[in-house]
């Protein structure tokens, strides 16, 4: 089933991807706006690194409890709970203006809430969708959410000089209510598990859900595999800035352009994977965007010139959209639906701790040496990481999980 007649003849999924749309959207652009504003306040480079951990990295360190919440209730009362959790924090922040420490505690909870949707979101996939239409529903998603991240500062730029600061974060509350108003009409989504009296403690169910990981040979090999990838190129949004202007001479355009190459990279990657991705082997085509993502960053190391390290992101681009599909595709066929929030949960909060350290080693590498070299240690560092997944995985994939 292609993309858009899986949106045209399945309502509950058009529901959720517009939702997800309207909400990426709103969410690309209180960043931008946030962004500004510490930055304007603050004058601090280091103030704007702290709102970036506090949306990205807090999240990720209660990940398995973030996941255990959408295994314990009903999945379409969780993503609306938390729409509306994160659009009231939205107005707070907007009112408030607060001094930098109430903000990045806001932000932090508002994160929070997001990575509680996040695991949802995904686990409620199977549930909307025939077997046989997860590759194409994933990548629809993909696609969707990230052309409205894409479009989210487009917007930003246009409706500063009409809102401010203020009126921006206002219109990102908006699209949260207008997205919880898309998923109430969502069928009930009860959790596989039965809760009752005896249900366990969210702190125990959380510490199945590790353990569930650590027991399930594929999921390992996947997680851990995405991890080792996520944690070596990831840098490679800092190295290209430094490539750009002091490695190739180029202007801020450049550094523009290379910074968007990935995204239409992304976009062509997931539109090519709505309409045939239920073709391939969901295994080989998780190998093949590891390497695909790996080579192209060590590659670009080599690059002579912004064309040649502009078509080397856009394939790059292509090959994160193949992973993220079949990683996604690969989770939802392979977990127990009852344990699929907190495994969803727990690998999303490991690739932004990998992302995080890679920002860390990665800048401390580009210090010491160059854009060129640090783009080839992460690649061939990825492509070591590629080699063993494949290695491992198709053993793996034969065993089952306790």
């Amino acid at each position: 089933m292609g993309a858009l007649q899986l949106l045209r003849q399945n309502r509950a999924f058009r529901s959720l991807w517009s939702a997800r749309v309207i909400s990426f959207a709103g969410d690309s652009l209180s960043l931008v706006a946030l962004m500004l504003h510490v930055a304007s306040t603050t004058g601090q480079a280091l103030a704007i690194s702290l709102l970036l951990l506090a949306g990205d990295f807090a999240p990720a360190l209660l990940s398995p409890l973030t996941g255990a919440i959408s295994d314990r209730f009903d999945l379409k009362r969780v993503m609306i709970s938390c729409e509306l959790l994160q659009g009231a924090l939205l107005v707070l922040i907007a009112l408030a203006m607060p001094p930098l420490p109430l903000l990045l505690a806001l932000v932090a909870a508002r994160a929070v809430a997001g990575h509680v949707f996040l695991p949802a979101s995904r686990a409620a996939v199977p549930a909307l969708v025939p077997g046989g239409a997860l590759e194409a529903a994933n990548s629809t998603l993909g696609f969707g959410m990230n052309a409205s991240e894409a479009l989210g500062p487009l917007l930003a730029a246009a409706l500063f000089p009409l809102m401010g600061v203020r009126g921006v974060l206002l219109v990102d509350a908006a699209s949260f209510l207008a997205s919880a108003g898309l998923l109430a009409s969502l069928p009930a989504l009860p959790p596989a598990s039965s809760g009752g009296q005896g249900r366990p403690s969210l702190l125990h169910d959380a510490r199945i859900g590790l353990g569930y990981i650590l027991s399930a040979p594929a999921v390992r090999v996947i997680a851990l595999g995405f991890f080792a990838v996520v944690m070596f190129n990831g840098v490679d949004d800092v190295a290209l800035v430094v490539l750009a202007k002091d490695t190739l001479h180029a202007g801020d355009s450049a550094v523009g352009l290379l910074l968007g190459a990935v995204g239409l990279g992304l976009l062509a990657g997931y539109g090519l994977l709505a309409r045939h991705g239920s073709r391939a082997s969901m295994a080989v085509l998780l190998v093949l965007g590891f390497a695909v993502s790996s080579v192209g960053n060590l590659l670009t190391g080599l690059a002579w010139a912004v064309s040649a390290a502009f078509a080397m992101q856009t394939v790059r681009g292509a090959g994160i959209a193949a992973m993220d599909v079949a990683t996604n595709t690969l989770i939802q066929r392979l977990v127990p639906p009852e344990l699929l929030g907190r495994v969803f949960g727990n690998l999303y909060g490991a690739i932004g701790v990998a992302a995080a350290l890679s920002y860390v080693g990665g800048g401390l590498l580009l210090d010491a040496t160059s854009a060129p070299v640090t783009l080839m240690i992460a690649g061939a560092g990825g492509t070591v990481a590629t080699l063993v997944t494949a290695l491992a995985l198709p053993a793996a994939l034969r065993h089952r999980a306790p």
